[in-house]
């Protein structure tokens, strides 16, 4: 799932980015109206969050232009305005949540996976399976073979990066792009380092490995013919 997040205010931007890619969550970032508008139009996003007062467009004129362009993505609100009033009229707009801030992560996780599961209401939003290997978003669990495995926030981000582009090849750019923010130094072996740990809980001690490195490429998920 990935999902736009569309907030100006750099502390809560940073704090929503961090959690939901701790989560396991791939989230792109931008911090004006505008920009927020081009990218809900253009790329195709499971969710979005923004808060109302942006610079450039507010954003209940960003719902109203997704909506008048048939864009159903569900939309969260983030919004330190308090009144019903506000509340309704961001709902009227083609809001599908409302939350006030200040927020807890957790609450703002939670609705986040309701709506997903309302808008996969034939998938499982709050999970992922690959053959006998599980991951629960919701709870943070890994099982292979039933058996529970523990994983660090980023070897569980970036397991759950793995399984959502399953039988996919994901280079080193995209993994540090998506579950790191970073861009690609060449010089650094993060991801070689993260994925050995990875593969040490995930495919050690089981029938067959999960986790391939495709030379020259980057890495796959999928069972071995």
């Amino acid at each position: 799932m990935i999902i736009l997040l569309i907030e100006d205010d750099q502390m809560i931007a940073d704090f929503i980015v961090k959690g939901l890619r701790e989560a396991g969550f791939c989230i792109d970032h931008v911090a004006n109206g505008q920009d927020g508008l081009d990218r809900a139009l253009n790329d195709g996003y499971d969710l979005a969050i923004l808060d109302i007062m942006l610079p450039g467009l507010d954003g209940l004129s960003i719902i109203e232009r997704m909506r008048q362009h048939k864009i159903e993505t569900p939309v969260i609100i983030l919004s330190a305005k308090r009144s019903i009033d506000d509340r309704v009229r961001g709902l009227q707009s083609g809001g599908d949540d409302y939350l006030i801030k200040p927020f807890s992560f957790s609450e703002l996780l939670a609705r986040i996976q309701a709506q997903l599961r309302r808008a996969n209401s034939s998938v499982e939003a709050s999970s992922l399976t690959m053959h006998d290997l599980s991951l629960d978003l919701l709870s943070r669990t890994v099982t292979r073979e039933g058996k529970d495995i523990e994983l660090q926030p980023k070897e569980f981000a970036l397991l759950a990066y793995l399984m959502r582009n399953a039988g996919n090849i994901v280079s080193k750019t995209m993994i540090m792009e998506r579950v790191w923010n970073y861009n690609f130094d060449p010089q650094t072996n993060i991801v070689e380092a993260r994925i050995s740990k990875l593969r040490e809980k995930v495919d050690k001690n089981f029938a067959f490995p999960l986790i391939h490195t495709i030379r020259g490429l980057g890495y796959t998920l999928k069972k071995a013919k």
